[in-house]
């Protein structure tokens, strides 16, 4: 009998292993990639090891990682691979949650730490009947990080103050240090100019003056890719310039950024502030060869083209000034309400989310001048219920232009393909499970 008892419970514990081993997976920084996902409702960060050869995505173990005590949103890793930046807002019916930006350690088995929270300071505004600014929370909606790792970007939506008027949304900037730490820059935020109109501190937004508000933002290169690329035998520019969406005044603004202090300036050209765009702008992207912008328009249903003047060798630039001129052809027609964007890592190619379409709007690059041609196929399913809205709201690539991943809330799925860098082309590999609601995808 105890014979017969210690077999079935050696059968058993192997039953419990097979199934644990199912769930999770081991890693090596050296043989396998990361990707990372921020789960809205179940409050947690999964990563999951990618097999590089075949591309299967297996969740990484983390019994140990505590929840996090907020609603969680976009992710970010920094350039190293080695700290993920995650926003977080809070939510009333979670006693003690607040609204900032949570920093985890990805450690050398592919866990994340729980998250250190860096709380955002809040713009000061004018408000009516009231001489003295007040002091207003932002409501961060976007992160961008530097080549060079030193400087996370917020986009930070318009808000309301305490009396219920609408003040204009921001741009704050963090500077990161050692471990992963933290800590806004002086200045920061930097609001957003009213209606094409910057004050000190700024008016509330009326019916005259129309709030503006950061839908999102992108920051250019000082760093090139190393191979496979047009740039990759040039020098990249010292200098750095963010672009940021106003979803609200259908603009894109373009700030210098101060790279010893991360001060943002606001660059206008000819006395205008903001290159238009097509209607509600809600995503933009930089190729990482510092030539084209390029703004997904969410109403409009296009993506608006532009080239960046960081050389008078660019078509029809007066100066090298990082002006945007848009691109003969912009705009460019999408899927139903495109969001987000991102170019490939060699520069060739462009891939939007269309969010109400379920699918992603796959295109070439022109080499010398920006413009969009679709590729064949020119779209690509990310639903994986026929019918299904697949609630996709994040794209990532991985930075050997060897994998691609758009993370749809609806469906608790990463859509996930195979990338083909000589020409673009995505091929479907078997969706990944994930907790409920995944409100970002960010890979290495």
């Amino acid at each position: 009998m105890r014979r017969k008892l210690t077999w079935t419970l050696a059968v058993l514990g192997l039953v419990f292993t097979g199934a644990w081993m199912a769930c999770t997976a081991k890693y090596s920084a050296q043989y396998n990639g990361l990707v990372v996902v921020p789960s809205r409702d179940d409050q947690v960060l999964q990563s999951f090891s990618l097999n590089l050869s075949n591309g299967e995505a297996v969740q990484i173990n983390n019994p140990s990682f505590p929840l996090i005590n907020g609603v969680l949103a976009s992710i970010i890793l920094n350039p190293a691979g080695d700290y993920a930046f995650t926003i977080i807002t809070s939510n009333p019916s979670l006693a003690g949650s607040s609204t900032g930006i949570g920093s985890s350690q990805i450690v050398s088995d592919g866990k994340l730490t729980g998250p250190t929270l860096k709380p955002l300071n809040n713009a000061k505004v004018t408000v009516p009947n009231n001489p003295t600014p007040e002091s207003v929370p932002v409501n961060p909606v976007a992160l961008a990080i530097d080549s060079a790792g030193k400087y996370l970007f917020v986009a930070d939506s318009a808000t309301m103050d305490s009396a219920g008027n609408q003040v204009p949304g921001a741009v704050s900037v963090l500077s990161i240090g050692a471990n992963g730490n933290l800590t806004e820059v002086g200045g920061s935020p930097f609001v957003l100019p009213v209606n094409g109109i910057a004050a000190s501190p700024p008016n509330p937004c009326t019916a005259t003056f129309k709030c503006s508000s950061a839908s999102a933002l992108a920051v250019t290169p000082t760093i090139y890719p190393t191979q496979y690329a047009v740039c990759q035998l040039q020098s990249a520019p010292s200098t750095e310039n963010l672009y940021v969406t106003d979803s609200v005044n259908y603009v894109v603004l373009n700030y210098s950024v101060n790279l010893s202090t991360g001060a943002l300036s606001l660059v206008p050209i000819a006395g205008t502030v903001g290159v238009p765009t097509g209607t509600a702008p809600s995503g933009v992207a930089v190729d990482p060869c510092n030539r084209f912008v390029y703004v997904s328009n969410s109403v409009s249903n296009n993506v608006s083209a532009y080239t960046i003047c960081n050389t008078v060798s660019m078509p029809n630039c007066p100066l090298a000034d990082f002006r945007l001129l848009p691109v003969t052809g912009s705009p460019y027609s999408t899927g139903d309400a495109p969001g987000p964007l991102s170019v490939d890592a060699y520069g060739n190619f462009l891939y939007v989310v269309a969010t109400g379409s379920s699918y992603i709007n796959a295109f070439r690059i022109g080499s010398s001048n920006g413009s969009l041609v679709a590729l064949s196929p020119a779209t690509y399913a990310t639903s994986t219920a026929l019918g299904q809205d697949s609630g996709s709201n994040s794209i990532a690539i991985r930075s050997d232009d060897s994998f691609l991943f758009v993370a749809n809330d609806n469906t608790q799925t990463l859509s996930e393909f195979g990338l083909a860098p000589a020409t673009g082309t995505l091929s479907p590999e078997s969706p990944v499970s994930t907790f409920n609601y995944p409100s970002g995808v960010a890979v290495k």
